[in-house]
Formats: C-alpha cells, sequence, structure tokens
C-alpha cells in the first residue's frame, strides 16, 4: 500500500516516463498539481501525446544545489568567471508558481499546493499583467516601510488558512518577488537560456501594482565582492545568494552545475538535551527527536526540536544513552537526565508568544554533538535572544 521508505520521487518519475515513453520533464509535469488515482487521469498519465497537459497544472520546479563551504574558497576554480552567472538575493518565503492563462490564474506553491485563497492580492492584482504567463518566483510578507521582506513568522500567519481577511492583509501584506518567467502567451520558455528568460522578464510590465517586484540581479566582477555583498544578507532579511549559470535552461528538479544555493552561515547554540522521541520509518525503534534546552537563570528552558544531524553511529550511541538516562516517561516522550549536550544550527530566529522561551527558530538542526562541554557550560536566554 506504500513506497519502501528511500523512493525518491525523481525516481518514480523516470520510472513511469520509461514505461510510457515520454521525456521525463514531461511525466514531471503530468505529475504536478492536483492529481486523483482515477482511469482518465492514468490514461492522460501514459498518453504519447505531449501537448495535452492541463492548463491549470505547474511546471516542475528548477531546484539548486547547496554550494559547500570548501567550494565557495575555490569559486573561481569551480564557476569560472561572475559574469558567466546570474546572481540574485535568495528570498526567504514560499517558492512559487503563478500561472495566468486567459481568464484562469493560480498560485501553486512548491509542496504542490493552490494557496490562491492565501494570498488574495496577488491574484487579484495578476490584472495588472496584460500577457498570459507562468511566473517563478517567491512569496513574501513585505515591510513596505524598510524595503525588505518581513519576518518569516509574519509569513506564517496566512499559511494554512481557507480565507485571508481585510485586516490580515494588511497587517502582513504579501507580494510575489518575480524572479523567472517560464511561459510566455502560451510559448514554453524553459528551454531557453536564464539569460534570454530574464531579459524577456525584464520587457513584462506590472503596472502600477504593489503585488510585484522583480528580483534585483547583483553585479560583481569578481567572486570577492560578491562574497563581500552576501555578508548583507542578514541585514537585508535574505538566506544568501543564488547562482543560475546564464546559459542554463530551467530543469525539472535539481541539475549539478547550473543552479547554486550560497546561503549564509547559520545561527548556533550549544543546548541541552531534556526531551527525546523515537523516530519513524527507518529511525523507528530508536530515539531520534530531541528537545533541546538553554539556561534561563537556573532553569533549563526548551527552545527548538531536532531529528537530523547525527551520524547513524551516533544516533544508536545516544538512543542507548536515553535509555539508561531516562527520568520520566510521559507517553511517547522521555525525559531524559540534562547532561548532554549539542551545538543546535539554524536559519532564522524571532520572538514568539507560543513557545515558552520566547523564541522561534527556523529549520533547527544538529550541527554537531559536544561531548567537550558539560551541560553548565551551555548558551543561556540572553545568549540566544541577543540573536534577535
Amino acid at each position: 500500500g506504500a513506497f519502501r521508505v528511500g523512493v525518491s520521487k525523481t525516481l518514480v518519475n523516470r520510472a513511469l516516463a520509461e514505461v510510457a515513453g515520454i521525456e521525463p520533464a514531461v511525466m514531471a509535469h503530468r505529475l504536478m498539481g492536483v492529481w486523483q488515482p482515477r482511469a482518465n487521469y492514468y490514461a492522460a498519465l501514459f498518453d504519447p501525446k505531449t501537448e495535452s497537459d492541463d492548463p491549470a497544472r505547474p511546471y516542475p520546479f528548477c531546484l539548486a544545489y547547496p554550494l559547500e563551504e570548501e567550494e565557495s574558497e575555490h569559486l573561481e576554480v569551480k564557476l569560472g568567471s561572475p559574469e558567466d552567472w546570474q546572481i540574485e538575493w535568495k528570498w526567504d518565503g514560499i517558492r512559487a508558481q503563478l500561472i495566468k492563462r486567459g481568464s484562469l490564474v493560480i498560485l501553486w506553491s512548491r509542496g504542490e499546493e493552490m494557496v490562491s485563497d492565501q494570498f488574495p492580492e496577488i491574484v487579484s492584482e495578476t490584472v495588472s499583467i496584460s500577457e498570459d504567463v507562468v511566473l517563478d518566483g517567491e512569496v513574501l510578507v513585505w515591510d513596505f516601510d524598510n524595503e525588505r521582506p518581513a519576518a518569516f513568522s509574519q509569513l506564517q500567519r496566512r499559511l494554512g488558512r481557507k480565507q485571508v481577511g481585510p485586516k490580515l492583509q494588511k497587517e502582513a501584506p504579501a507580494i510575489f518577488m518575480v524572479y523567472d518567467l517560464l511561459e510566455y502567451n502560451g510559448e514554453d520558455l524553459r528551454g531557453r537560456p536564464t539569460a534570454e528568460r530574464r531579459a524577456l522578464l525584464e520587457s513584462l510590465d506590472f503596472g502600477q501594482s504593489s503585488a510585484f517586484q522583480k528580483s534585483p540581479l547583483i553585479q560583481a566582477s569578481s567572486w570577492q565582492a560578491v562574497s563581500a555583498v552576501r555578508e548583507e544578507s542578514r541585514e537585508r532579511s535574505v538566506e544568501g545568494l543564488m547562482l543560475k549559470k546564464s546559459t542554463s535552461a530551467y530543469a525539472a528538479g535539481r541539475k549539478k552545475g547550473e543552479w547554486w544555493k550560497w546561503k549564509v552561515d547559520p545561527f548556533t547554540v550549544d543546548a541541552v538535551m531534556v526531551y527525546a522521541q523515537q523516530g519513524h520509518g527507518r529511525r523507528a525503534g530508536l530515539y531520534t527527536d530531541y528537545t533541546f534546552s538553554v539556561w534561563d537563570g537556573e532553569l533549563l528552558v526548551p527552545f527548538a526540536k531536532a531529528y537530523s544531524g547525527l551520524s547513524d553511529a551516533e544516533i544508536r550511541r545516544v538512543d542507548r544513552w536515553i535509555r539508561s538516562h531516562t527520568q520520566e516517561k510521559h507517553g511517547p516522550v522521555r525525559v531524559v537526565e540534562p547532561q548532554l549536550v549539542f551545538e543546535i544550527a539554524f536559519e532564522g530566529i524571532s520572538e514568539s508568544k507560543r513557545h515558552k522561551s520566547g523564541i522561534a527558530v527556523r529549520f533547527p538542526r544538529i550541527h554537531r554533538w559536544r561531548e567537550d562541554k558539560p551541560a553548565s557550560e551551555a548558551d543561556n536566554l540572553e545568549t540566544v535572544r541577543s540573536l534577535l
């Protein structure tokens, strides 16, 4: 009744494409968006004709590989001249495609969810675009006073809602930061070079609409200059830089060497493990999901949960330790002796009324196990708050 753990979407897509005798990119497109396991859907899925796709269906997203720290030290060797690359900010929002085909206007997230109702001002302002287009970009809540993205927590206020009323639209105004043009008046542009698609995007007129902005390009004569610009990321409320090869097509999924994301170094905090739960799937039966605390005076206050970052060998060691150092059990949760210290990395931080610590962090994960450090030397809440 299910795929085994470990089968990637790309592998399933390639297998289906081979059976159907069509290109993997076409199959990936057919699998996007709303899809139901019914006879007519299966017939369309394996149709040898490639031009009969649903007009409401988005394209598969082109994804970037992370540029590792050791690679970033030798960019001239790895990437050549910066003039061969389109360099932009890496926006911290929701990746999305905006489809405008005739009277049809739909906003799709990268998670293949229709988010038109969560961001009605973007959909309604699409009338400012006279052409039929498919745009790739980022949905952001925008701070118009400071001309920068608002905290991600403001964007989260709009997610998961069936409707977003005028009050929330005013408190957390959304924009669509456009950085690619995938289709223009019915023509699929994905096979054209990035630089050519960008030139066409520049010719698009959004009128006086405040719901659309074009992602600015960064000009630099050397990778040292690019690196210096990247250092401005945090003060601009962005995650780093995107590097897109000027000659690259818009691929389905990740194609190594064509798109890179060069993120700023994450925040890190040394924290104490206080709770543990068993994992799922391949990690079922092992304690792999942890809650971490920092000091607030003489008390430990939970501030983050994390379940990734340890090797399999480390997971087994921690699991054995948890079983022999459990103080209490509350259903599936074990309260453990506050002894183990881990360095927790995360991308963003904001104030939160929902958390006891008053802090919420984004994408927390275990950076390393600090076996050299006793619990008394873990960070305190004041240090964490200073990161705000």
